[in-house]
């Protein structure tokens, strides 16, 4: 009786493929369509003889794409090498105009990194709780990109031939190799959605991924242990061009099910010349195949005789270092740590580098109003997603692309820690802020912000007076609520706060009227 499956075990790599954002193509003076977040040109207008290989057409380097790629090799904790190399890769396909594609291959430039993937939460968001896991880079190197062919005509009508869109072809395009280090859907899902908005942050790429900016290519099989003691490895499935993290994780759950079944039916095992590609139905969610995959010897590489080699000298290496800011997983976890945010709060304000930068101004800026720094993270944090959040919402934008500054936005939320507005003063100010001139200091926007305020009757004239006399009055005609909180039943308070706020008539701010009242009842 042939021996049966007691456990599986997934093993995943990541091939991830980055389309920069150059003005234009890796090798020729041709527009990139990556270059533009938003728009698309009509098929087979950004081509010139370079790109469709014409008798005569000589490759040129673009340093810009050399530049982009070591960022994000020093992103990934990479070795930048000295010296690399371009070769060609030899393959016919209808997409490639040159019957190759020029690449790197033994010699890439950057390789030898890793990552430290923390684990994910419920939600799909970084859990620093939890021990991280290590995860190998093997290589980044660059390449350019094929064309694109169309199966169905533009809009969608039916035709019995293929159409080739070359707009693509020769964009810079950064392929992202790691170990095979993932043990998990989650984990891969969440290191992708971690390496977009790293890439993001780096300015290399808009990562739209509606239009291809990054692709995502697991490598996939399982190590399945036998009832006899022995262990087996599937045949590794190599799913391409997966453009969303729901088609990520669909193919990857789909293989984890369905290895050990072909297993079971063919007994076939991971070995030279068994590697399959696969494609990915996003409507049936399930992976078809596509044909067997190549070993490296199949593309006949050999150095591309045109082009020089990449040599990156220290003075070079640190200028491009320089550039590199802080990035977003460590600046997630010092939010998470410093300012005692959810996970999902720090990461939605690292999800633009603009956002977090307007963050971080708004967090230096309160604690020049005498804010203590780790309580202005949190007020800086709530004003960005609850008001900022909610005025991008109603305009169809992104936070970072609402027209009000950080110093201001600080100004305000300063004036409700205070007490000096209330929250529904924050909708009222919120679309007059404006942007701060570039010489203005925090307490100018202070007083700018405040002097806005009272001309629209929104600013809190404080009587410390007359709001002890309010809470005395409401203390003694509450007696038992009183007595319910000074015996550690605080929620009550709420009840004493509303009857306070009747008497003030809007004269008085909840939460200063809050505070007071605890400290009275001495259960503050």
């Amino acid at each position: 009786m042939p021996p049966s499956i007691v456990s599986v075990a997934l093993k995943v790599g990541l091939e991830i493929h980055v389309e920069l954002c150059t003005r234009t193509k890796m090798f020729s003076r041709a527009p990139s369509p990556a270059a533009d977040a938003h728009g698309e040109a009509p098929p087979n207008t950004l081509i010139d003889p370079t790109v469709l290989a014409l008798p005569g057409a000589l490759p040129v380097m673009n340093k810009a794409a050399v530049e982009m790629s070591m960022m994000v090799g020093l992103a990934l904790n990479c070795r930048i090498a000295p010296h690399s190399k371009w070769d060609r890769k030899s393959y016919f396909y209808p997409d490639l105009p040159k019957a190759y594609q020029i690449s790197q291959y033994d010699l890439p430039l950057c390789f030898d990194g890793s990552v430290d993937l923390p684990a994910s939460d419920a939600d799909g968001f970084p859990d620093f709780s939890a021990p991280s896991r290590q995860i190998g880079i093997i290589r980044a190197h660059l390449e350019e990109d094929a064309g694109k062919l169309l199966h169905e005509a533009p809009g969608g009508g039916a035709i019995d031939c293929t159409l080739a869109d070359y707009n693509r072809a020769g964009a810079a395009l950064l392929e992202i190799v790691t170990q095979p280090d993932f043990t998990s859907a989650d984990d891969v899902v969440l290191f992708a959605k971690l390496l977009r908005t790293t890439c993001r942050f780096l300015g290399v790429t808009h990562g739209v991924m509606q239009r291809g900016h990054m692709r995502f290519e697991p490598n996939i099989n399982c190590i399945l242990t036998l009832d006899d003691g022995h262990t087996v490895a599937t045949p590794v499935v190599e799913v391409k061009n997966l453009n969303s993290f729901k088609s990520l994780r669909g193919a990857i759950e789909h293989e984890l099910a369905e290895q050990p079944k072909r297993w079971l039916a063919d007994r076939r095992v991971m070995g030279r010349g068994m590697k399959t590609t696969r494609g990915w139905d996003d409507v049936r969610n399930i992976t078809f195949t596509q044909r067997e995959k190549e070993d490296a010897h199949d593309y006949r590489y050999f150095p591309d005789p045109d082009l020089p080699p990449v040599k990156v000298d220290q003075p070079w290496l640190d200028l491009v270092t320089a550039r590199i800011p802080e990035l977003p997983l460590p600046r997630l976890r010092r939010y998470v740590k410093d300012f005692d945010l959810k996970s999902k709060e720090a990461s939605t304000l690292v999800e633009e580098r603009t956002t977090s930068d307007a963050y971080e101004a708004m967090i230096d800026a309160l604690v020049q109003l005498g804010i203590e720094r780790d309580r202005a993270g949190k007020i800086a944090a709530n004003m960005i997603l609850q008001q900022a959040s909610k005025r991008a919402n109603e305009r169809g934008v992104q936070i970072h692309e609402l027209a009000v500054s950080p110093l201001r936005l600080a100004a305000l939320a300063a004036l409700r820690e205070n007490g000096r507005v209330n929250n529904q003063a924050l909708d009222l100010l919120f679309d007059h802020l404006g942007l701060a001139a570039a010489d203005e200091s925090p307490a100018a926007a202070l007083a700018h912000v405040e002097s806005l305020a009272a001309a629209r009757g929104a600013l809190i004239v404080r009587d410390d007076a007359a709001m002890a006399g309010w809470i005395d009055q409401v203390i003694a005609a509450n007696s038992k609520v009183a007595e319910d909180v000074r015996s550690g039943k605080v929620q009550a308070v709420g009840r004493l706060v509303g009857e306070v706020m009747k008497l003030a008539a809007g004269k008085a701010d909840a939460k200063t009227v809050r505070d007071e009242m605890l400290k009275k009842l001495g259960a503050g």
